[in-house]
C-alpha cells in the first residue's frame, strides 16, 4: 500500500478562521493587526491492493470564476497552478479520475468536495449528518451566500453516496473514524503502513498544530465546540494507541516542511 499527498493549491484567509481568537483586542491593544495567511489544500490517494481510494477532492479550477459565491471568494480566495489541478496531480502518479474506485469525503465543504464531479463512477463515503446539513443549507433558499461553506453543485453530483454513522474499516489497513465538531460529521482516516507506520488524517477536525495543542484550541469555524474538542482528544488517543503521526489539514508550515508530496509517497 502506498499513500500519496496531492497538492491542490492554497486558500488565503484571516488567521482567526483557523485558530479562534488568534488575534484579540485587549485594554492596551484595542485594535490588533489581523494576519492574512495561506493554507494548503490537499487530497490523499491510497494505492491499495483492493483499489484506488481518494480521500477528499479539493477545490475546482472554476472556484473563483462563478462556481463559488462572492462571499466565499472574498473570505477564502483560491490560488492554484495548472500542475495543481486534480487531474494533473493524479497524472503525476500515472492515474486518471476514471481509475478511482472509492472516494471518502471528510466533509462536503467547498475545499474538500469541489472536484467530486470527476469521480461519478466511484463509491462515495460521507458522514450522514454532514451530508444532511449540506443538503439543508444549500436547498432551503436560492441565495448561495447563505449556504455556509457548502456548494449546491457539489451536493448534486450524481454519485453513489454511502452515508456513514460510525467508525469502520474501509479496507484492511485503512480505518474511517468519525470526528464531529467542525461540522456535525467529519470523517478522518487512520492508515497503517508497513514502513511509514500509522498516518492519521483528521482533516478539518484538526486544522493545524495550534488546534492540536495540548491544550486543544477551537478553530473559527465550528458547528459544535464541545464535540470539536472531544474529537481532537480522540485523535490524540489514536496517535498514542498506534504511535501514529497526525497529518494536519491546513497547516502551511507542516505541509511545506514535513509532508511528502506526489510523486513521493509513504508506504
Amino acid at each position: 500500500m502506498k499513500v500519496y499527498i496531492l497538492d491542490n493549491g492554497y486558500l488565503s484567509c484571516d488567521e482567526n478562521q483557523m485558530v479562534a481568537m488568534a488575534t484579540v483586542g485587549t485594554a492596551s491593544n484595542q485594535t490588533p493587526s489581523h494576519h492574512w495567511i495561506k493554507i494548503p489544500v490537499y487530497c490523499v490517494l491510497i494505492d491499495h491492493p483492493g483499489g484506488k481510494i481518494l480521500f477528499d477532492t479539493g477545490c475546482p479550477p472554476e472556484a473563483m470564476n462563478g462556481y463559488w459565491p462572492k462571499g466565499l471568494c472574498e473570505a477564502f480566495p483560491y490560488t492554484f497552478t495548472e500542475e495543481q489541478r486534480m487531474e494533473n496531480q493524479l497524472k503525476r502518479i500515472g492515474l486518471t479520475p476514471q481509475d478511482i474506485d472509492t472516494v471518502v469525503l471528510s466533509h462536503m465543504h467547498l475545499d474538500h468536495a469541489g472536484n467530486l464531479r470527476l469521480f461519478q463512477n466511484a463509491q462515495v463515503y460521507v458522514h450522514r449528518k454532514d451530508f444532511e446539513l449540506g443538503l439543508l443549507m444549500t436547498h432551503r433558499n436560492p441565495d448561495p451566500n447563505s449556504h455556509g461553506a457548502y456548494i449546491k453543485a457539489d451536493l448534486e453530483v450524481p454519485a453513489q453516496f454511502n452515508l456513514v454513522d460510525e467508525d469502520f474499516e474501509l479496507v484492511p489497513g485503512v480505518e474511517v473514524v468519525t470526528l464531529p465538531g467542525h461540522t456535525p460529521g467529519v470523517l478522518g482516516l487512520v492508515i497503517h503502513l508497513q514502513k511509514s507506520g500509522t498516518l492519521i488524517f483528521p482533516m478539518d477536525a484538526v486544522y493545524e498544530r495550534r488546534n492540536y495543542g495540548p491544550p486543544a484550541r477551537l478553530s473559527g469555524i465550528v458547528y459544535d465546540s464541545i464535540s470539536f474538542i472531544q474529537s481532537i482528544e480522540k485523535v490524540r488517543k489514536l496517535a498514542r494507541k498506534y504511535n501514529g503521526r497526525v497529518m494536519f489539514s491546513h497547516d502551511m508550515e507542516f505541509f511545506v516542511n514535513e509532508m511528502k508530496k506526489a510523486p513521493e509517497y509513504y508506504e
